[in-house]
């Protein structure tokens, strides 16, 4: 009975806990949700003045407005996601308790996917209002195109925030390391985004969701599996 109870949790309880946690304490605070909501709004408020009174081009251009909206919003978004730990060394009692590393990485991610998603969906009918779009696809395939978008941020942006949380420099490294990385998710999501906005007439949305979903795929693992030597050191 004793080996029983000092067995450490697997991978699916970590996980769950570390979910658990997150979201509770984004709910308890909504600090994080605020500023990044606050943030991406003013950025498509700020591409809509940049580009004047052009109508067709605002409508040309909404998906990737939207897209660099999130992108934007979420560098402040990830960050915050392992200030905190690091400030009440929290990380360090999770690496203490021990929990799988793949845990960790796997519930923060996760939450992180969450409220950017969540953020994607608000910002939907405020930019469709803003820049006059019409969209032709379902909302259902836009939820989930933007789900997929959002999974394939947050699995390398949880990853090198836990690297730059360590830096003094982190709020300027995260993007540095972030943005490069995410060249082919961001394509295929603005892509794929366009598509639902405009019509695919030439049926090209399965190539860019599964550019997406392959995307996804490879990263999600090799974070996964990279995580615990990150907050190991």
């Amino acid at each position: 009975m004793s080996a029983r109870a000092s067995k450490p949790p697997g991978l699916t309880a970590s996980t769950l806990g570390v979910l658990g946690k997150d979201l509770l304490l984004e709910w308890r605070g909504r600090t994080r949700v605020n500023a990044t909501v606050f943030f991406a709004v003013v950025t498509l408020l700020l591409f809509s003045f940049a580009v004047g009174p052009e109508h067709a081009l605002l409508v040309k251009n909404a998906a990737g407005y939207l897209w660099l909206a999130v992108l934007l919003a979420s560098t402040l978004s990830l960050g915050e996601a392992f200030r905190s730990e690091q400030d009440n060394q929290a990380l360090e009692g999770l690496r203490l308790v021990p929990v799988d590393a793949r845990g960790i990485f796997v519930g923060k991610a996760v939450a992180n996917a969450l409220l950017l998603w969540l953020l994607a969906l608000l910002l939907v009918p405020f930019a469709m209002a803003l820049y006059g779009v019409t969209p032709v696809g379902s909302l259902a395939q836009l939820s989930g195109i933007l789900w997929l978008g959002c999974a394939a941020i947050s699995a390398p942006g949880t990853l090198y925030a836990a690297i730059t949380s360590q830096t003094r420099a982190r709020d300027v490294l995260l993007p540095l390391l972030l943005f490069p990385i995410l060249v082919p998710a961001l394509v295929g999501a603005v892509s794929a985004t366009k598509l639902v906005l405009d019509g695919d007439p030439m049926g090209e949305m399965a190539s860019w969701t599964t550019l997406l979903a392959v995307f996804n795929v490879m990263y999600w693992l090799l974070c996964a599996v990279l995580f615990g030597r990150v907050i190991e050191e």
